[in-house]
């Protein structure tokens, strides 16, 4: 009789041998799983430095009743590389870490808990708090969010995307039957890949499906974990980068949770809209773009949001014509 397996997490790596060890001690350390069925999958997502062998070094001294599983996807992006964790789990539900987050001694027994409390969760995330390297400035912490760092409190919330928008997918565990069922197997929007500057939004776009799908979506705050912030995360080129891509990606974002009818006028209300947003906050901020990384960061966004559709179109355009 095959064992049902209860959760997979699994953890999307590319380049992580120096990174991911710490990952994999914590997930050593989770307390009261003896009732939950589990495993771990790490996704090497293309590297080039010895992820493989850090892998096979945990294999040999894993836990007895946790399989650590590893396997290999080409294509960069976290989108391809979630996604072979997906075909390639076991568990009813899988967890997102990633290579950074260092989740508490009790992030799978609270995941497995929160799940089968709240059967209509389809997707649910994590309180994740950031572990730095250098200390953010405090004006720096306006923006922490962009980050990956959530707070929304101590008590369990549902995400309206109107009104909260949706948690990022780090920390994130969702039911695998419901990803499978309500996610294309080939997301638009790819993130980070290289060094080129790609419209953002991935784990946004995925969770738009299942939420049009009628699944809720929560956050739980009993699913905690430390994002490890390396000290180049916070300057200044990085952030610039990281909010030019996030406004790249805001177009195909919002029309992906409208309706066909609702597109068009809309499309024109968001130009007009991100036009005005723009100019206002250069008027506002004309003289102060050398000294506040905020508002620079802020105009990186709010410029990304204008090009946006203009820049989705080209690679729209650019996918046809490979067809051909």
């Amino acid at each position: 009789m095959t064992i049902a397996v209860h959760l997979t997490v699994a953890i999307p790596t590319y380049n992580g041998e120096n990174r991911l060890p710490k990952v994999l001690d914590k997930l050593k350390e989770q307390i009261n799983t003896e009732e939950i069925n589990w495993e771990v999958i790490v996704v090497n997502n293309n590297s080039t430095d010895g992820t493989a062998k850090v892998v096979k070094q945990y294999q040999e001294n894993w836990l007895k009743d946790v399989p650590l599983k590893y396997c290999f996807e080409e294509e960069q992006g976290f989108p391809f590389a979630r996604q072979k964790a997906i075909s390639q789990a076991k568990g009813e539900l899988i967890g997102f870490l990633d290579d950074d987050n260092l989740p508490a001694k009790n992030w799978v027994k609270a995941a497995y808990k929160f799940s089968q409390n709240n059967s209509q969760v389809g997707a649910f995330s994590s309180k994740i708090s950031g572990f730095f390297e250098t200390e953010p400035s405090e004006e720096l912490k306006q923006i922490l969010f962009y980050l990956a760092i959530v707070d929304r409190g101590s008590q369990p919330l549902m995400y309206e995307p109107r009104k909260k928008g949706f948690p990022p997918g780090a920390g994130l565990v969702v039911r695998r039957e419901v990803w499978q069922k309500c996610v294309p197997e080939r997301l638009f929007l790819v993130g980070r890949a290289g060094a080129s500057i790609m419209p953002a939004g991935e784990d946004v776009e995925a969770l738009l499906y299942i939420y049009k799908a009628g699944w809720e979506i929560w956050y739980n705050p009993e699913m905690q974990i430390e994002h490890v912030i390396p000290a180049w995360r916070l300057q200044k080129t990085y952030l610039m980068r990281l909010m030019r891509s996030i406004g790249l990606g805001r177009f195909h974002l919002r029309m992906l949770s409208l309706e066909w009818w609702q597109r068009p006028l809309a499309c024109l209300f968001y130009l007009v809209n991100d036009s005005r947003k723009l100019i206002l906050h250069l008027i506002r901020y004309r003289s102060e773009f050398v000294n506040n990384i905020v508002a620079t960061c802020e105009n990186e966004r709010l410029i990304g949001s204008l090009l946006s559709p203009f820049y989705l179109t080209q690679i729209k355009l650019q996918n046809v014509l490979k067809l051909y």
